[in-house]
Formats: structure tokens, sequence, C-alpha cells
């Protein structure tokens, strides 16, 4: 049976608004789920699009990860760099082929275009073990343009070349023979993987996708949402169905396709009318077990592991108090290092300080927040509606700052017992450069330790900016 590749480019064509941890999420979802390469979107940000990428490429455990270089030896460099810790990485070269796309988005003439896929492709060899070339719009190009153009990528040392059908108007019959002829005029594809890109405008991308199978074609690129290309869960069920007697099968864990659908669903379905505090809030099921007898460099490897960028001086600090901990424990899990983080790392200034809170909510009533906080010696209000008391609160912190940052997560616990038991808070907060900076609160009561947690991290912010 011959494997076909599945790529996932789901990051790359959702419309929906993600979070830093959503997109993360997302991404280890779609390895958990056994495709064999995840795209990313091309990096438009250079700040916080490449820290996205070198978290994401840190938490990929099997799948690869396919990066865009662009078309300039800057933009191949800093993707190049964004990926070298990958344990699987690809640099994509993706280019148009057609005359329009060449025309009206890269302003190159075809000779000009050949020599910049020439200098592209063999660059990124240079960088990377695995480089894809992929012909955009190439079911529209000149034919023998686009040979040319696949010829070109295959000598200067192309290992994956995907083609393109934006267009998604061919049905089974004209696909099966653009591909045949593919195969008939490049010297040495039949050596390479052929990834297929299809539309789905008329509703045959499923279609089109079995017949380049069927002419040699060895992946498929899909999405996990209805987004106007081919389906995860079409193909999928297709080849479940029908891929003993093509002699093909996937990677794809179908017991596992429901359940990762309805979780990624989850994510992208939120009421995005409303900014909330709570938005992006993911709850990841990956625990990280340290042993006391881990060294600093293990325990170091897990921060950075759940999303921190720490200097020396603030993981050592991390590490002192894991060994103090450790005294009495065997074992700490991920919430015990956030803990750990929140309260030992960057210790700051606190630009903003709580003076004062009343909370007012209940069943029959909406929750509003009045807070009154210290900054530069000026007393600043707060007044907001929320979904609950802690929203309210947190919206309220964001009305005095006059800014919305990223919760990335947030979390409530019990660190005493009995009536006046005491509440621990952590909030983890994602500053606009994508950094993360977590916070802790303590108090009798769970809303003035979160309000406290928020206002922790929220200084670290502050004062990360001010400097």
């Amino acid at each position: 049976m011959k494997k076909i590749l599945i790529t996932d480019k789901t990051l790359t064509v959702l419309k929906t608004p993600l979070s830093f941890r959503e997109k993360t999420e997302t991404a280890k979802q779609l390895d958990k789920l056994g495709v064999d390469i995840i795209e990313l979107p091309a990096i438009k940000n250079e700040k916080t699009d490449t820290l996205l990428i070198k978290n994401i490429v840190s938490v990929i455990e099997k799948s690869a990860v396919s990066v865009p270089v662009g078309l300039t030896k800057e933009s191949v460099q800093c993707a190049a760099s964004c990926m070298k810790d990958a344990k699987k990485g690809i640099l994509s070269v993706a280019v148009p082929v057609s005359p329009a796309g060449m025309e009206y988005i890269s302003s190159l003439k075809p000779a000009k275009m050949l020599e910049r896929i020439e200098e592209l492709v063999t660059m990124c060899k240079t960088l990377c073990e695995k480089v894809e070339f992929s012909a955009l719009d190439a079911s529209r190009a000149e034919k023998e343009f686009l040979y040319k153009a696949i010829n070109t990528a295959i000598k200067a040392g192309a290992d994956i070349i995907s083609l393109s059908d934006d267009a998604g108007c061919a049905d089974a019959e004209e696909f099966s023979a653009f591909i045949k002829d593919i195969y008939e005029n490049c010297d040495g594809i039949d050596k390479k993987d052929v990834i297929v890109d299809i539309s789905d405008e008329i509703n045959m991308s499923t279609a089109c996708a079995a017949a380049a199978v069927k002419n040699g074609a060895t992946g498929i690129k899909t999405t996990v949402f209805d987004s106007g290309y081919l389906k995860i869960e079409n193909i999928s069920a297709f080849l479940f169905v029908k891929g003993e007697k093509l002699g093909v099968t996937t990677g794809i864990k179908t017991a596992t396709l429901k359940n990762v659908c309805e979780k990624l669903s989850a994510i992208v379905s939120k009421d995005t009318e409303k900014e909330s505090p709570y938005d992006g809030v993911v709850r990841s099921d990956e625990e990280i077990e340290l042993h006391k007898n881990d060294d600093y460099s293990t325990v170091a490897a897990a921060v950075q592991k759940i999303g921190y960028e720490l200097s020396h001086e603030d993981s050592a600090k991390v590490y002192e108090e894991f060994v103090k901990l450790c005294e009495n424990k065997e074992y700490i899990g991920t919430k015990e290092l956030e803990a750990i983080i929140a309260s030992a790392a960057m210790q700051v200034p606190s630009t903003y300080k709580l003076k004062s809170y009343v909370i007012n909510a209940g069943n029959i009533i909406t929750a509003t927040a009045n807070l009154c906080i210290e900054k530069d010696k000026k007393t600043l209000t707060g007044v907001y509606v929320g979904d609950g008391p802690i929203d309210a609160a947190f919206l309220a912190i964001e009305q005095v700052v006059g800014h919305h940052f990223e919760l990335d997560d947030f979390q409530i616990q019990s660190v005493t017992e009995g009536r006046e038991a005491m509440g621990q808070a952590l909030v983890k907060l994602r500053s606009d450069s994508g950094k993360l900076y977590s916070g802790s609160g303590l108090s009798t009561d769970v809303i003035g330790a979160s309000i406290k947690a928020y206002l922790n991290a929220l200084n670290k912010i502050a004062f990360e900016e001010n400097r």
C-alpha cells in the first residue's frame, strides 16, 4: 500500500482570527491527528510571527512543519531561523506561475521568475534538509512555462512539488490529464513527492484528488473546516472506502478525526462580537512532570516548553524555587511550575497598584466591576459590565490601561483548607510582541486574588515596555 501524504493548511486559510495560544493548540491537535505536514502562514510581522512559529515548532512531535519563505533572500533567512529547531522542517518556495499571477502578484516576467525559483530553492536547500516548491495557480499556467518552472525547482534541489488549482473549476477527467502531463514532461518528478492543492469551487475537490492519486500524486492538501478547499474529513472518508482498491493509505488516525475536528470547531466558533479577556483561553491536555532530581537544564527546557522566554537570571530563580519545593515532593507538574514562574521570575516595581474594588454579581443581575487603580500617584477608575465578576474585573482593568492583552491562561486553586482557605490565581498575559508574562495573586477572596494576579502580570509587561 502506498502512503499518501496529508498536508493540512487550516492555519493558512482560516478566516476566523485566532489568538497565539489557539494557533498553537490547533497545530498540536493536527499533530495528534497524524497529518504529515502542517502548513503555517507566511511571516508578515517579523516579531510576533517568528515567535509563533518557534513556539509551534517546539511543541510538534511527529508532523513536519512547513513555512513559506517569501521572495527575497532576507525573508528566506528569517523563515529558516524560525525553523532551525524543528524536528522535521520544510521551507516552502511558493510562487505564482500563471501569467496573471506573475504580473500582478510578483511583477516578474517568466524568465525572471525562473531565475528567482532557482535562486530561492537553491538557497533554501543550503538552510533546510527539505524544500518544497509550490506552483501557485498551476492549473492556469501556460503548460510549457509550468514544466520549465518545475524542472528548474527539481534541478535546484526541491524535494516536494506542490501543484495548486486555485481556480477549482476542473473536473476529475481534466485534473487527471493535468497530472498525467506533468509526469510526462518533467524530468525526475517521479522521484519527488507531488502534492496537489485543490480548491472546491464546484464541489469536485475530492474527485480531483482521487484522480491525481490514480495518476501518481503522492500527497493531498486539506483543511479541517470548509474554507473553500478540500476538507480532511471528505478525503479521509473517501480513502477509507476506496483506499484498498486504489492501493493507498494515509497516516490519519480516523478514530481521532471526529474528536479533533470538534475540538478545533470549539476554538473557532467563539463569539467574536464581544472582546473579552477570556478570548483565547484554551486548556492544553499536555502535562509536564519534573522529578526532584532534575537538573537546571531540564527545568529550563520545561519552562520553555510551556511558552516562557526567561533570562538566565530568572531561570536561575525558578530553578532555585523548584529545588525548595521539591524538598517535600517527589514530582511537580505544569500548574506548580507555572506558579513558581509567576512568583519567582521577573519581579518588578508596580506600575499599577490596586487601591480598591467593588463587585456586584448575582444570578438575577449582570456582573459589574468598579476598580480604583493607582498609577504614577494618580487614581484611575474603571467600571465595566461582564459575563461574570472576574470577566467584569478584567475588562475594568483593560479600561484603565486602555489596551487589550491576550489572556493566554487563567487558573484558580485553593492553597489552604477550611472555610477561610486562601485562593491562588494565576494569570498569563501575552503582550503585543507575543511574549508570555505570568502573574500570581493570593487572597481569601478569589476575585481579589484574580485581580492581583492580572495586575502582577500587567506590571511585568509595563516594566518591559518602559525599559
